[in-house]
């Protein structure tokens, strides 16, 4: 019995352990972005080269957990494309222009607002009025997003980037919908590289169409206080930030249960903030530091509350490419 416990107990140490790495490579994705878009690439084209690149490193493993059977994709393809249009596309593009407007630790916070946009949609289709716990994560949550914003303060918001943020939410919330409905016989790993795929080929095309605008260089990028080459970030971008982040996250899910790897997964602000601060100098305020703790507090009182009606296992699933 001491030998199942003592198992237990270090195969929980080690999916904590792997669940933070998860988190901290996700969370460098904003600093390896940002440090591109200054030189002068668009959110188009990160997208498109962080997404195409990193299903090109996980195309052949996920070919051999499919293992031939297509009909898993067949069966699965309207959730692949809507994953990838709105889940990758969509929250990538729309984070990676909050961005370039605001510090990446704010536009972060602001794209985990989903669950509390669920809710308040939750609730106004229903009339049915949440628990008394979500109401509370819900308020914390609004209040946080006041403080973070810091009207009135020294520190000057940039609105529409703002937008830019809450649409990244949008597209997160809409996300957790999808994967609530999505068929079970179709393997995490090949669903993200399926929507890294979609989400890649949505970008090539509207840029070439001329919708979105596109542009790169190969200028110098400053990061943690050097200059370096503009393929650093680039390849930390798609090597750790998106190929190691999804393994590790998937790991963790496996190893520590959905539920509470999707709990450690709220670490990735912390990270973001920290890898913010020591790249690009970059660090909220005190008001906002403190409102982001407040978003954070709400997001964990919504996601623990089961009477939300929130979409269960949509919010086990790792979060899609912050």
């Amino acid at each position: 019995m001491e030998t199942h416990r003592t198992a237990g107990r270090s195969s929980g140490s080690t999916g904590i352990a792997v669940a933070l790495l998860s988190s901290a490579v996700f969370g460098l994705s904003g600093s390896f972005a940002k440090s591109l878009l200054e030189t002068g690439w668009t959110s188009t084209s990160a997208v498109a080269v962080r997404m195409g690149g990193a299903a090109l490193v996980l195309l052949i493993p996920a070919l051999l957990v499919l293992h031939g059977r297509w009909h898993q994709v067949r069966e699965n393809w309207k959730t692949i494309v809507a994953f990838g249009f709105i889940g990758v596309a969509g929250c990538q593009f729309f984070y990676f222009n909050a961005v370039e407007r605001l510090t990446v630790g704010v536009a972060l916070l602001l794209e985990f607002l989903a669950p509390v946009l669920m809710v308040l949609w939750i609730w106004a289709a229903t009339r049915r009025r949440p628990g008394l716990r979500t109401m509370g994560g819900a308020l914390a949550a609004i209040a946080g997003l006041v403080l973070v914003l810091d009207i009135g303060g020294e520190i000057r918001i940039d609105p529409v980037g703002v937008l830019w943020g809450l649409a990244a939410a949008v597209c997160l919330a809409i996300y957790f919908f999808i994967t609530a409905k999505a068929n079970d016989s179709l393997p995490p790993l090949v669903l993200a590289t399926g929507g890294m795929l979609v989400g890649a080929a949505t970008m090539v095309t509207l840029g070439a169409v001329g919708i979105l605008p596109t542009g790169f260089n190969t200028h110098d990028v400053l990061l943690a206080g050097r200059v370096m080459p503009w393929w650093v970030p680039l390849a930390g971008l798609v090597l750790f930030s998106t190929v190691l982040a999804y393994v590790t996250g998937i790991v963790a899910a496996r190893t520590l249960g959905s539920r509470i790897a999707s709990f450690v997964s709220l670490t990735e602000v912390l990270f973001a903030v920290l890898w913010a601060w020591l790249f690009l100098s970059e660090l909220p305020g005190t008001v906002q530091l403190i409102g982001g703790a407040l978003i954070v507090l709400g997001v964990v009182l919504v996601r623990s509350d089961k009477t939300a009606g929130l979409p269960g296992e949509a919010l086990e699933e790792p979060e899609p490419y912050a």
